[in-house]
């Protein structure tokens, strides 16, 4: 239970935590001049008067029901100072004894950082690579002994990879995958599977000690035909997306999707240069076109292709050229699976 600010909470905490903050935002904000200008007293003071009456018997209620339906949590401020005991004493008084997380916040945060770059130079990891639309995160998925950074991060990693649910903030990130990483390293001693990911995936940038990893580990190539790779593209980027965008806008669901991939494509313009953007542009705009005409969306796979073609399978050479000294093993889908969960075994 976080009885810190909303404002801190929305900052970064931990993927159990609820906020059921002792002051408002504005509480927060009012003592913290007081405190600044009058002192401390003062500002206890102003607090026990704004958190009074109704205001503090409706935070109680509120309190006590999660000690309640969480008999084994605990409960925490930033550094596990006045504010989480002023809630441990007044739900004392009510008779809920509730323990509270020594060191607060800034203490699990760093008990996190150190742990997840622990894990990561003590444990063994092997990292799915392949090119763009080959589906490394369907292996990731499928693999028990893995971690699927582009789930914690809520994006798909590339320029079209934004989600309709917005990404996490860079703390929440960083503490949902320092636990993830505790939770599958405690399971075995077997490696663990990370898909290959540049520095950042969407917003979230990836902790220096991972990135390093990942330029550093044994790789598995996953290796596809350029018509499968297509198909998955336009089955995760229109097929699929259609149905994400028709549930979350109704009518207008076509009309947002069509605007998204066409600023996904309108970001990467520059990279592209003039010709190649508008060439794939023209495609896109004509499959588009034709898809809300008749339905149909085979036209997509023009530009898909070129868009694989002549922008993601050029950086991937390069990017390959890097590590292709660390591969283990080559293979498509169900052979780099078998492989992998033979590997654990061993």
């Amino acid at each position: 239970m976080d009885v810190r600010a909303p404002v801190e909470f929305e900052n970064g905490s931990f993927p159990a935590a609820f906020n059921l903050p002792l002051l408002s935002n504005d509480e927060r904000h009012r003592i913290g001049i007081t405190y600044k200008n009058e002192g401390q007293d003062a500002a206890i003071k102003l607090g026990h008067k704004l958190v009074s009456g109704d205001i503090k018997l409706q935070r109680l209620k509120s309190w006590s029901a999660f000690a309640k339906e969480h008999p084994n949590g605990y409960l925490f401020c930033f550094r596990g100072g006045m504010r989480s005991h002023i809630v441990q004493e007044w739900m004392k008084e009510e008779g809920i004894n509730y323990p509270l997380v020594k060191g607060g916040y800034k203490a699990m945060r760093r008990f996190l950082i150190e742990k997840l770059d622990h894990l990561v130079a003590t444990k063994n990891f092997i990292v799915i690579s392949g090119r763009t639309g080959i589906g490394k995160t369907q292996v990731i998925q499928d693999l028990q002994n893995s971690i699927d950074l582009e789930g914690l991060a809520r994006h798909r990693g590339s320029s079209f990879g934004q989600r309709l649910t917005p990404q996490p903030c860079q703390i929440d990130f960083e503490n949902a995958l320092a636990i993830r990483l505790m939770k599958v390293s405690n399971n075995s001693e077997s490696p663990i599977f990370f898909e290959d990911e540049g520095h950042i995936v969407g917003k979230c940038a990836l902790p220096l000690s991972l990135l390093a990893g990942l330029r550093s580990w044994p790789v598995v190539m996953l290796e596809e035909t350029l018509e499968k790779r297509i198909s998955n593209v336009q089955k995760d980027y229109v097929t699929n997306m259609l149905t994400e965008y028709n549930g979350a806008y109704g009518q207008s669901g076509f009309k947002e999707l069509a605007a998204f991939l066409r600023n996904s494509l309108h970001r990467i313009r520059k990279r592209l240069g003039g010709v190649q953007y508008e060439k794939i542009s023209s495609l896109m705009n004509t499959a588009l076109s034709g898809q809300e005409l008749t339905g149909d969306d085979s036209l997509h796979r023009l530009w898909i292709e070129e868009l694989l073609v002549k922008y993601y399978d050029p950086m991937y050479e390069y990017q390959f050229s890097q590590k292709e000294g660390r591969v283990l093993f080559k293979g498509g889908h169900r052979e780099v699976l078998e492989w992998c969960r033979q590997y654990v075994v061993r």
